[in-house]
């Protein structure tokens, strides 16, 4: 069957009585909206296995980054081939590959574990980043697609909306699942080693981890096995049909706001990532709060992006989303400045407050960045899920100004850069829009 990108006449916008959600085709758009919240809890179980790796293998804050940089690498190198794929076989390949790896990836922790190395951890993390980085490619463009273009940044800020609950999930599960809750100060440490028992602890802090993840990878290979049964509409508009001309890198070249879009996403990750993945360290070096304390705060970061995607959401009725993205924006570059200047809990604060501009700020730039691309949609969605490499960038080199100056609180200067970055792009659009005289995007 196939269907138009005005699929339906779904629920409708008070503003623009645009159909928001494709009537007919909700199981489908349900459970893959589920894919959004599985993700999540994926992508911030990385912040609490910073930490713990930091402890297990008494690695420095630098090597402990290369945690997000295995995982955020994954996507960089299999955004081009997931597009590939689905110019093939369509979004359903793309999502049932994309999970089958997701999950293949959390079942290689258990032998990773075993061996009680940090590089067979790094590898697990990069499949998980590899099927996150297909999940993406397909889920984002498929759900701004399937509907009404006109409302395609509610549509899918709709969607991410269920990927706070599940990164709070996540965090909540590693924070008393993954962390054990004990903390060796300098004294027990050199009696244990004295004792030649710590070896043995630092390997039974290592092994927590596998069952949290033998079970979320049983989950999405289940996942996986129910979406293969589902029969998915073909989107007509992206010429998904056999012997359909697809579209080409070389056409992308000559659209120049997809190439500003990506730079955008590149920042909003990177800015997103580093701040999220440094919290729990940052407040272990500038308060007495323990692990599971500070996880609370990185719980109360994603709190925050939940009650800001719900808020903001139903807003872009009534002010345009590329402006509200320039506002965020600068309202999280200042936050990042408190948290510079003021290190402790008032800085720790300014991070938890920083999830609320967070928010919009991943769905708004993926979809302003599709628009007008046609049947290039599958190319350019593949390249702004390639932009998540961010995340596997700016984390290091926050660790490493952390290591050359001795203050996390410094290094909080990369995802201000960041913040920065996507508020440009916001404003830009905003004015580029208004420029054309064209809808409120």
């Amino acid at each position: 069957m196939q269907v138009s990108t005005s699929v339906g006449s779904g629920k409708k916008t008070e503003s623009s009585g645009r159909p928001v959600f494709p009537v007919g085709h909700m199981l489908l758009f349900s459970l893959v909206t589920v894919l959004f919240f599985l993700w999540g809890m994926s992508n911030n179980l990385t912040d609490i296995l910073v930490q713990q790796f930091r402890k297990s293998f008494e690695l420095s804050q630098f090597s402990a980054q290369l945690v997000q940089t295995a995982n955020f690498f994954g996507y960089f190198c299999m955004a081009i081939p997931a597009a590939l794929l689905m110019r093939r076989w369509g979004y359903k390949a793309g999502m049932v590959t994309g999970l089958a790896l997701f999950g293949t990836g959390m079942v290689l922790f258990w032998p990773a574990a075993v061996s009680g190395q940090y590089v067979p951890f790094l590898i697990a993390l990069f499949t998980v980043g590899c099927g996150a980085s297909v999940l993406e490619t397909a889920a984002n463009p498929f759900i701004a697609q399937f509907g009404d273009p006109a409302t395609s940044e509610q549509r899918l800020n709709f969607s991410q909306s269920f990927n706070p609950p599940g990164t709070i999930t996540g965090v909540l599960i590693g924070t008393y699942f993954i962390f054990s809750g004990v903390e060796k100060n300098g004294a027990e440490v050199a009696a244990m080693k004295a004792a030649g028992t710590y070896p043995a602890y630092l390997h039974m802090e290592i092994m927590r981890v596998v069952p949290t993840y033998l079970t979320f990878g049983a989950v999405v290979l289940v996942c996986a096995l129910i979406l293969s049964r589902i029969k998915f509409p073909v989107m007509q508009e992206e010429h998904e049909g056999v012997g359909e001309n697809h579209g080409s890198f070389a056409e992308l070249l000559r659209m120049p706001a997809i190439w500003i879009a990506v730079a955008a996403n590149f920042c909003n990750v990177g800015a997103q990532i580093s701040s999220w993945s440094s919290l729990i360290p940052y407040m272990k070096q500038y308060t007495a709060v323990s692990e599971r304390s500070a996880a609370h705060y990185l719980t109360g970061v994603l709190i925050a992006m939940g009650i800001g995607r719900f808020v903001s959401t139903p807003l872009m009725r009534y002010v345009r989303p590329s402006l509200m993205l320039g506002v965020y924006g600068i309202c999280n570059a200042l936050l990042m400045v408190v948290t510079m200047v003021r290190p402790g809990l008032l800085g720790a604060w300014a991070v938890v407050a920083s999830g609320f501009f967070i928010s919009i700020m991943f769905p708004t730039i993926f979809a302003l960045g599709l628009k007008g691309l046609g049947r290039n949609t599958k190319i350019g969605g593949s390249l702004l899920v390639m932009a998540i490499v961010g995340g596997a960038v700016f984390p290091p080199i926050l660790g490493l100004i952390a290591r050359q100056t001795g203050s996390l609180a410094l290094g909080y200067v990369v995802p201000l850069v960041g913040f920065v970055g996507v508020a440009v792009f916001g404003f830009y659009q905003a004015t580029r829009r208004s420029l054309l005289s064209g809808p409120a995007y």
